[in-house]
């Protein structure tokens, strides 16, 4: 592929001495020769951000612009990195096994973590630093690098491969972890040793919703770094159901009002947590200004490009921060090689002169000089001692990014072994340094490399990416007060989502407090209750409605409640469904004692009477008043009360059938022995005037055939209603939702209402009868008695009707008994009470003498 580029050179035609036309190609522009350098049969690019910033000018475009120059203050740790990959490749070249015979050379370059830096560095790697040199006629030539490590961002490593991705020279990054790199399609020859930011944003939303975490605040770097990992965090974020109050983005190339913004965003939000996908430089600017001010503690979590920066620790408001770095490592023997650095080796290279001087505040030279402003500069007398130096630089106990060089110098060695290296029979390796080796052909080994060095594997996914691994750091205060990194998890994306991560260690969190923070919108719905989504708010912010009547919720913020099967309720708390109590008129409720009693007590009563009756069968007012329908009565009396018990107690189908037509016929019964006295009553008037015979045809036979034919009626009645739709059990859902109602259900409402009307038609005929023959002279005349029975019966059974449809649950049968016995009670006390009273207290009363007495004035007994 060719490696020089058209826009760089000009090209001027020369003759040479055999007379051909050549041609030469210029470079345009000043060349700026890289920091390192080292030349080798393959040379291998190396590109850091070690100055913070690019000087700036103003173009006149009336002259050439001068050349680009870094300034501002040395990134010790950059440094370190780019002494890293100078290490690796002096390893390489005194290894016996990885390319024999063969060296490898470098040129490492300063992009002041600038684009146009980093531009003019890759097209610098890409045609060389000789400013005339000849070539074809198409003015190309071979890139001058096999491969190139870096950039330690990923905006400058996205504008490096957009010059060198067409040329086909493979760039190996050791810290770019934009997503947006992954996409082979764009960048083609780009490769990575630390993992894309897809995996951290996943990593993190997953972190975060582990400690509950739902509403957070977000701060990102204005760069494809952070933009792009910020996205793809909020797509991660809102899968997990996360929140984010505000979403801010800056650059230390933003004016300060902009980041002061930023810094008042985050000290006025309600969010307790703070994500930072920033990169270093960033947000030290962002912490300085957070310092400047007062502002209420934040639970910081970073991403890997500033959680792990020892540099960064002397920012106190970041106490308790978490996040993921990279994977802490050794490297043996590169803590001798980057400390082996005298004044002279210093004096020799004008990097190491600038750090040294910067490091120990002194300045490489003799005597002292003057700044010109009357203060004179400190000169390097040889005491300093870097073995006591506390910088990045000389920091190898946290060798993270370091080692992700490391292997890149080792990818691109073994990706080109692998190429020039042939394996003999004898185990001994036999590499070709004459050969001509071409990017493609780097490119194509590196897909394939996977090899394992000082206990770490190096290998490329499809997507040029590692298998990513992070650790959970953790910024913890020592007793001294300073802060330290301590690893408290790890985080592996090649496991299953349940195992991915690990927390292995107690968390300090911020306020140096033992307890997890709380960062919500609102409080979590507890069971029982459902989530309301805030009108114009996040899903995170959310009322708490208990749920409806019902309805319940197990779960904690529950979106919806759910609605209890039908014979199941809500407990108190509505987190649960309960079985419905069942409710029916029991005979151990105090309801049902007391109906029981007055229904056996009545019985008793009627059986008491008939004892009475019995005993003085033959007293003149027994036999006075029909004594057959008397015991009759009695009788059916006694029925009546009984069957009131079929009321009380669960329903059966054989209760549910038995109550209504014993109720039925019985109470026919009872009315058509009342009516059989009334007509009797009446007849014995009749056949005291001159000429009748009335009573011949209503004797004891017609008495009889009269109640039978009554009461078989009824008994017709019910028969039809049992076999064609009788009553059956029940379970009532619908009066009450809280509880069951077990209950007979009629069945068919017209037999329902036709025993009751047949009843009713009865109890009005001997109403009637009975108040015509109310006035009767005669002292055995119990028609007025009959005649108040009968009013009172139709006035309960009346009431009973509205009473009976509007009753709810077990009340409903509690009325019809109260009816029953009530009504029993009044014909017993008002047909059969006096009669025992003259009986029992009165004997003087009971003959026939006094019966046989007229009266006009009044009725007595």
């Amino acid at each position: 592929m060719a490696g020089g580029l058209a826009l760089l050179t000009s090209a001027s035609i020369s003759t040479s001495a055999s007379g051909l036309e050549s041609v030469r190609c210029r470079l345009q522009g000043t060349p700026r020769p890289p920091v390192f350098s080292q030349d080798g049969n393959f040379v291998i690019g190396g590109v850091f951000s070690i100055h913070y910033y690019m000087h700036t000018m103003d173009h006149s475009y009336t002259s050439m612009p001068e050349p680009l120059q870094c300034t501002g203050r040395m990134d010790s740790r950059e440094l370190r990195f780019s002494r890293a990959m100078i290490f690796a490749v002096e390893e390489i070249n005194n290894s016996s096994y990885l390319l024999p015979g063969v060296t490898l050379g470098y040129q490492v370059h300063d992009s002041c973590n600038s684009v146009p830096m980093a531009v003019k560095v890759a097209f610098q790697l890409a045609n060389g630093l000789d400013p005339m040199f000849d070539t074809g006629e198409q003015c190309s030539g071979s890139a001058t690098v096999t491969a190139i490590i870096g950039e330690s961002a990923s905006t400058p490593t996205i504008s490096m491969l957009r010059i060198i991705g067409p040329l086909g020279i493979p760039q190996v990054s050791h810290s770019s972890t934009c997503a947006c790199l992954s996409d082979k399609k764009q960048y083609p020859t780009f490769f990575r040793t630390i993992p894309s930011d897809q995996f951290q944003a996943a990593a993190l939303a997953h972190l975060i919703r582990h400690f509950g975490w739902t509403w957070i605040g977000a701060v990102r770097s204005d760069s494809d770094y952070g933009n792009n990992g910020m996205a793809a965090f909020l797509q991660a974020a809102q899968e997990e159901g996360i929140c984010v109050e505000y979403s801010e983005a800056f650059s230390l190339t933003n004016p300060l009002s902009r980041v002061q913004r930023v810094a008042d965003v985050i000290r006025r939000s309600t969010a307790w947590v703070v994500v930072a996908f920033v990169s270093s430089w960033d947000m030290r600017i962002l912490l300085r200004e957070m310092d400047r001010l007062p502002s209420p503690p934040r639970q910081w979590i970073g991403s890997e490009s500033w959680v792990t920066e020892p540099d960064m620790l002397r920012f106190g408001l970041c106490a308790g921060a978490i996040g993921f770095g990279i994977k802490r490592s050794v490297i043996p023997g590169l803590r001798d090689f980057l400390l082996d650095l005298s004044p002279q080796k210093v004096s020799n290279s004008p990097m190491l002169t600038e750090f040294w001087e910067g490091a120990f505040g002194c300045r490489l030279g003799k005597g002292t000089s003057s700044t010109g402003v009357g203060v004179e500069e400190k000169v390097c007398d040889g005491s300093e001692d870097i073995q006591q130096l506390q910088v990045p630089y000389t920091d190898t106990s946290q060798l993270r990014v370091t080692n992700m060089v490391y292997k890149a110098v080792y990818a691109i060695a073994h990706a080109i072994h692998s190429i020039v290296c042939e394996e003999r029979e004898n185990s001994t390796v036999n590499c070709d340094k004459n050969l001509h080796v071409k990017q493609t052909q780097v490119l194509e080994r590196l897909r394939r490399v996977n090899f394992s060095r000082n206990g770490y594997q190096v290998s490329f996914d499809a997507n040029g990416d590692p298998v990513a691994t992070y650790e959970l750091v953790n910024w913890q205060r020592r007793e001294s007060g300073k802060m330290k990194f301590v690893t408290v998890g790890r985080y592996d994306a090649s496991l299953a989502p349940d195992q991915r991560l690990d927390i292995e260690k107690e968390i300090t969190w911020v306020k140096n407090s033992t307890q997890v923070p709380v960062s919500v919108c609102s409080e979590s719905c507890p069971p029982g209750t459902r989530k309301a989504i805030r009108k114009g708010k996040p899903v995170c912010c959310y009322d708490c409605i208990q749920c409806g009547e019902g309805e319940i919720s197990n779960n904690t913020n529950s979106s919806d409640c759910l609605i209890c099967p039908e014979e199941y309720w809500p407990n108190a708390e509505r987190d649960r469904c309960i079985l419905k109590p069942v409710e029916f008129l029991s005979f151990h409720e105090v309801l049902g004692i007391i109906l029981t009693a007055c229904s056996v007590g009545g019985a008793c009563l009627a059986i008491a009477t008939a004892t009475i009756f019995y005993r003085h069968r033959t007293s003149a007012i027994v036999r006075a008043n029909n004594s057959e329908l008397s015991f009759l009565l009695l009788f059916s009396l006694t029925l009546c009360f009984l069957c009131s018990l079929t009321f009380i107690g669960r329903p059966s189908e054989w209760s549910c059938m038995l109550r209504h037509t014993a109720f039925g016929i019985t109470f026919v019964l009872c009315i058509s022995c009342v009516l059989g006295k009334t007509i009797v009553v009446l007849m014995a008037f009749r056949a005291t005037l001159p000429g009748s015979n009335v009573m011949k045809w209503f004797g004891p036979p017609q008495q009889r055939l009269t109640v039978v034919s009554f009461t078989f009626v009824q008994a017709l009645i019910c028969t039809l209603w049992l076999v064609l739709s009788p009553p059956f059990p029940i379970k009532n859902l619908t009066t009450y939702k809280e509880k069951i109602i077990l209950e007979c259900d009629v069945g068919s409402a017209i037999g329902f209402w036709a025993v009751l009307g047949y009843i009713g038609l009865l109890a009005l005929l001997c109403f009637v009868l009975a108040f015509l023959a109310r006035k009767l002279p005669d002292n055995f005349n119990e028609a007025k008695f009959i005649t108040f029975s009968m009013l009172i019966f139709c006035a309960v059974w009346i009431t009973f009707i509205p009473a009976y449809v509007s009753s709810p649950g077990k009340f409903t049968v509690a009325v019809e008994i109260f009816a029953i016995i009530t009504s029993s009670f009044w014909l017993f006390f008002l047909l059969f009470v006096p009669k025992c009273f003259i009986i029992l207290f009165r004997p003087e009363k009971n003959t026939k003498k006094h019966l046989m007495e007229k009266t006009s004035n009044d009725i007595r007994y």
